[in-house]
C-alpha cells in the first residue's frame, strides 16, 4: 500500500512537470493550457466540491481530484516538442565497446 502510494506521488511530481513544460510550450492546444488553469485556480480557490472545514472529507477532494485532473490533461498532451530540448534521446549510433 505505502509502495503504491510512494509511486504515485513521484508519477504525479512528473507529470506536473511535464505539465509546467507543456503550458509554456507554443504547440500545446489552448484548451489544455486553460484546463491547467483551472486546476491551478481549483487548488487556491475556497469554493471545493467538499467544503474544507469539513475534517478531513475536505482535503480528501484536493488529494484526489487535483492528480486525476492532472492525469487526464497529461494524458492529452501532443508529442512533446520541448521533450527534445536536451538534445536527442535516439539517434541509431549507439555501439557497445
Amino acid at each position: 500500500m505505502m509502495t503504491m502510494l510512494l509511486s504515485r506521488l513521484v508519477l504525479f511530481r512528473k507529470e506536473v512537470v511535464q505539465l509546467w513544460k507543456a503550458f509554456w510550450a507554443p504547440e500545446t492546444p489552448v484548451h489544455l493550457k486553460a484546463a491547467t488553469l483551472f486546476v491551478a485556480f481549483y487548488l487556491v480557490n475556497p469554493f471545493d466540491v467538499l467544503p474544507d472545514f469539513i475534517p478531513l472529507l475536505g482535503w480528501v477532494d484536493d488529494i484526489v481530484l487535483v492528480p486525476l485532473m492532472v492525469s487526464w490533461i497529461v494524458s492529452r498532451l501532443p508529442v512533446p516538442a520541448y521533450a527534445g530540448q536536451r538534445g536527442k534521446t535516439v539517434d541509431g549510433k549507439a555501439r557497445r565497446r
